[in-house]
């Protein structure tokens, strides 16, 4: 995918960038490519990788949710910023954190922001079920790509969600996953509205988006300590 087709791509999503949201996408991905040499922050590298696997992937939670608003939205283990910082860039009213236990990764998206002078965008160092309880009940949507079972993500997100907020995870294939997922949906008082199964362009890569509603308060034992969500998943 080159740039022309990302644009063509994003139309069909109803997408528009203007002039500066492409100069800050391209700005991010040229520093993506130099700090790659030096730290491994992704294995895809290529400009055609970048667009189709990064950016339009990220933005494909637009099938999910609709992003119009200045809602406020946590990335867990965002990486190199996919898909928090590509949403920050293209829906700037949004209020992100981008949250990551890897210090390198966090330096990097924080050069980016700089870089590009984005506002209301906050990086966080640190593990998902270590934030510090007032962000308990505080995000209106939550999402993570490609981080752990799903079993466990709900764990690490879903104490984080208020209620009636959406919890958004990208994955793959996800059948073993949701079977697996049933009884922390119920524990955690979350209902899954919706699957969006789709295939990305050009490669037909299968992709799946979860729209999981919060419906009530998280029990406040929740989330364990690492460890434990590991030893014994709910």
């Amino acid at each position: 995918m080159n740039l022309n087709e990302f644009l063509q791509e994003l139309a069909k999503l109803n997408i528009s960038l203007n002039p500066k949201q492409v100069d800050a996408l391209n700005t991010y991905k040229k520093m993506l490519q130099e700090y790659n040499q030096k730290f491994n922050l992704t294995s895809l590298t290529s400009d055609k990788d970048i667009y189709l696997k990064h950016f339009y992937d990220s933005l494909t939670l637009i099938k999910a949710h609709s992003l119009s608003e200045p809602l406020s939205l946590l990335d867990i283990g965002t990486g190199a910023g996919f898909p928090g910082l590509v949403l920050k860039i293209v829906f700037p009213h949004l209020k992100v954190t981008l949250l990551d236990s890897n210090n390198k990764k966090i330096m990097f998206l924080q050069d980016v922001i700089k870089t590009l002078n984005l506002t209301d965008i906050v990086c966080l160092n640190n593990r998902a079920e270590e934030l510090p309880k007032e962000k308990c009940e505080y995000f209106d949507i939550i999402t993570s790509r490609a981080v752990a079972n799903l079993s466990v993500l709900l764990e690490l997100a879903i104490p984080y969600l208020k209620i009636n907020g959406y919890f958004l995870p990208l994955k793959s294939n996800i059948t073993e996953e949701l079977s697996n997922s049933k009884n922390a949906l119920k524990v955690l008082n979350c209902d899954l509205e919706k699957i969006i199964e789709f295939n990305l362009p050009f490669n037909n890569s299968y992709r799946t988006i979860l729209k999981i509603k919060k419906q009530a308060k998280t029990p406040p034992i929740y989330p364990r300590s690492y460890s434990q969500i590991i030893k014994k998943p709910l």
